[in-house]
């Protein structure tokens, strides 16, 4: 393929990958790095950190932020991957564990897509190797035959593999990355050989809080990780921050039409979720029941995004209380039972009284009809 198809291909993508996004970013990072670079890094563990929480180089290049939170966690998780220890992300569902965890691989290594998806039918072909079956039966095991997944990849290159949801994939599977892990090495006993990993290689794991007892990790597997815990944003306007960027970034991708995006709404969907998260309001004048979802800051910015797109398509190019109301009923009520008497009752007891919020109130209450 040429070049110039690679691009056309890059600027067509629904979601392009980080290193592709933030290409320029990278380069210039790379052009301006003086410090010393860990074997098979394309950056140093400082310029992977100014990536990730973003700068302003000297000759004027702004690096935007791609995470928004405090920077120790980032040089926690940056430092751990340039040791021999894995690094496990852990932390409620939405708080940028998957989002970190690509920025990392792209910014390291350049490549975030030697990815292994973890859930229940995550099968141990899909960690180690797997085999072209029509080959294999046609001329036995060889290494023709071998078909190498997203791990075995990585130690090859010497780059980074990532492993998302570790604690949905079955135990066995799990407890197939402790040799990896411990000995650097992947045995391949059909052919009597293992493949070693390059200087380079490392792995990143994501597990969220909620899942914690699904298929928990064996204390010998969790033992061969740092572990980094993402917490979830410390105030208001950190999360407003982190809802506003994303849905620009969204917004462009997706190519959507102008919307003259309100702070209000995008602040109002924040409020909403903190304080149902919270169980009480943010001046902590009245108690609130909570729902059963988890009310993440990234579906805060999934039901902002969805009411730009229907501000955009539908409404009159100003995103409007009506545009997120559907979007917040659908994200807090999960069960149209107890999640239903908690909504109604945030909506009686907290958003019809609060000053500015009555056509929010309105709106939600004609969606609940």
């Amino acid at each position: 393929m040429t070049a110039t198809a690679e691009t056309t291909d890059t600027t067509r993508a629904l979601r392009p990958h980080a290193e592709q996004t933030h290409a320029d970013e990278l380069g210039a990072l790379a052009a301006a790095d003086t410090r010393t670079r860990p074997q098979g890094w394309r950056l140093s563990p400082h310029a992977v950190v100014d990536y990730l929480l973003g700068t302003t180089l000297e000759d004027g290049t702004e690096i935007t932020p791609k995470y928004i939170g405090a920077r120790r966690v980032v040089e926690t998780a940056v430092a751990t991957l340039a040791t021999d220890r894995a690094l496990l992300l852990i932390g409620v569902p939405g708080t940028a564990k998957t989002w970190l965890s690509e920025h990392l691989a792209a910014a390291v290594c350049g490549d975030s897509t030697l990815l292994v998806q973890g859930t229940a039918g995550t099968s141990e072909e899909a960690v180690r190797y797997g085999w072209n079956y029509a080959r294999l039966l046609a001329e036995g095991p060889s290494e023709a035959a071998l078909v190498p997944g997203p791990v075995m990849n990585a130690m090859s290159r010497g780059a980074l593999a990532r492993v998302e949801e570790l604690t949905r994939m079955p135990s066995e599977v799990q407890d197939g990355l402790i040799t990896v892990l411990s000995e650097k090495s992947l045995p391949v006993p059909e052919l009597g050989t293992e493949v070693q990993a390059r200087r380079g290689f490392n792995l990143i794991a994501t597990a969220n809080d909620r899942d914690r007892g699904v298929n928990d990790l064996s204390s010998a597997l969790r033992r061969r990780f740092n572990t980094v815990v993402l917490p979830v944003p410390d105030t208001a306007e950190e999360e407003v921050d982190i809802v506003t960027r994303r849905v620009d970034q969204l917004g462009r991708s997706l190519q959507l039409p102008e919307v003259a995006t309100s702070l209000t709404e995008i602040r109002r969907v924040v409020t909403v979720f903190r304080e149902l998260r919270a169980g009480a309001t943010e001046d902590g004048s009245a108690k609130v029941k909570s729902p059963s979802g988890t009310l993440s800051t990234a579906e805060a910015i999934s039901v902002v995004t969805n009411g730009i797109a229907l501000s955009a398509h539908f409404g009159d190019g100003q995103l409007r209380p009506a545009d997120i109301a559907a979007g917040i009923r659908g994200a807090v009520v999960q069960d149209r039972v107890s999640d239903g008497v908690a909504w109604r009752e945030y909506l009686e007891t907290v958003a019809r009284d609060r000053d500015g919020w009555g056509e929010f109130y309105r709106a939600c209450r004609e969606v609940d009809a």
